[in-house]
């Protein structure tokens, strides 16, 4: 195969773990950053041997991979301009914490080929930020933003959190417009989820958190009130202006393929879906978890709907070299009726409210 793939690189490490997440992550030294970037670069080099397919966009995602400093961020994305032909207009993102995200050199970052960074922000509002353990402030937040742009890196995203403790529609409201008035490219907002393992999940019962219609509406607030500023819904989660959607996550959506190198890093290569078990040694041994082929038509269906496009008929066809079936088409009408999906004669996708019940609909057309 001759086609770009994408590359994501994870970095474990966190000043401290946020009560609601699930993602394998924690504390780290200068030892540890030291001789994990040492380890990355090893699988880099390992991955690039397997492949000579061209690199079209680059994802540092953690974790907190602004935690590694600028210097051992542009040492690593160097190595894997080395070690892969990274295309000339790839896209190259960086997630960034506030707290550690002021400390970087921006300049520095530009000149070494990022182009995108992604700010972990969640809330405007001071108490929500305490209820979410969140380390940094709202002050870090907007410096951190100012100082990305100053250094010419314009297409910045920012995360909302919906659904958190105390929060409420007009909270939500003034998290959106913080993000807005700093002139931000790209906001993903997306409801609080509380998983099994998280500090969230032992406290449950005790959470001040909205519950399924609280969440609802915070959510279809939220649709309606960035697409009425500019950011255009393209995905379940994700809101941006014309031509910044984030071409990374979007390939995933795409069902196209990519490399995720680090602990709990999943791929999808040469057909096959497979993942770094969410430990260390797993990572250094290289132990490689099989996760099944990918790229099936149910697969394809899934994926195609978490985006707003939803599935468009000419892509199948050219994928799959047939048609929709009528039995298919006949469950999307359904929905279509209820409101939940809509369809023309080009596509078929989830309207806002399908994208709450997507699961549900999802499992019936597959069924």
């Amino acid at each position: 195969m001759t086609d770009s793939l994408g590359l994501y690189l994870h970095i474990p490490f966190c000043k401290s773990k946020c009560p609601y997440c699930d993602f394998f992550s924690g504390k780290g030294s200068e030892t540890d950053y030291v001789a994990y970037c040492a380890e990355l670069k090893n699988k880099i080099y390992y991955w690039s041997k397997r492949t000579d397919r061209p690199a079209s966009t680059v994802y540092f995602g953690g974790g907190t991979p602004s935690i590694l400093g600028t210097e051992r961020l542009c040492d690593l994305l160097q190595y894997v301009k080395t070690c892969f032909s990274v295309e000339p207009h790839a896209e190259i993102t960086l997630e960034v914490n506030p707290d550690s995200g002021r400390h970087l050199d921006f300049s520095a970052l530009k000149e070494a080929g990022f182009n995108r960074v992604s700010v972990g922000f969640q809330t405007a509002a001071e108490r929500e930020l305490k209820a979410l353990g969140r380390i940094h402030s709202i002050d870090d937040a907007r410096l951190t933003v100012q100082r990305a742009q100053d250094a010419g890196i314009d297409n910045l995203s920012m995360d909302l959190m919906m659904g958190i403790p105390f929060q409420t529609i007009d909270s939500l409201k003034s998290s959106i417009d913080f993000c807005a008035s700093l002139g931000v490219k790209h906001i993903s907002s997306y409801l609080l989820k509380i998983e099994k393992g998280t500090r969230f999940y032992e406290q449950r019962d005790s959470l001040h958190v909205a519950d399924d219609d609280e969440q609802a509406d915070l959510y279809l607030f939220a649709v309606d009130y960035l697409e009425s500023i500019g950011y255009r819904q393209y995905e379940i989660s994700n809101f941006a202006f014309e031509g910044f959607e984030s071409c990374h996550n979007s390939a995933y959506w795409q069902c196209r393929e990519y490399i995720g190198i680090g602990p709990s890093a999943h791929s999808f290569f040469e057909g096959k879906r497979f993942f770094y078990g969410r430990s260390m040694q797993d990572f250094i041994a290289n132990i490689l978890h099989d996760d099944g082929d990918g790229g099936s038509e149910e697969e394809y269906l899934m994926l195609a709907l978490r985006l707003k496009s939803g599935l468009r008929f000419s892509d199948y066809r050219a994928r799959f070299q047939k048609e929709v079936s009528p039995l298919l088409l006949r469950k999307v009408n359904k929905y279509v009726g209820s409101g939940l999906m809509e369809r023309d004669p080009q596509h078929f996708g989830l309207t806002a409210r399908g994208f709450l019940v997507s699961n549900t609909i999802i499992s019936d057309l597959l069924s």
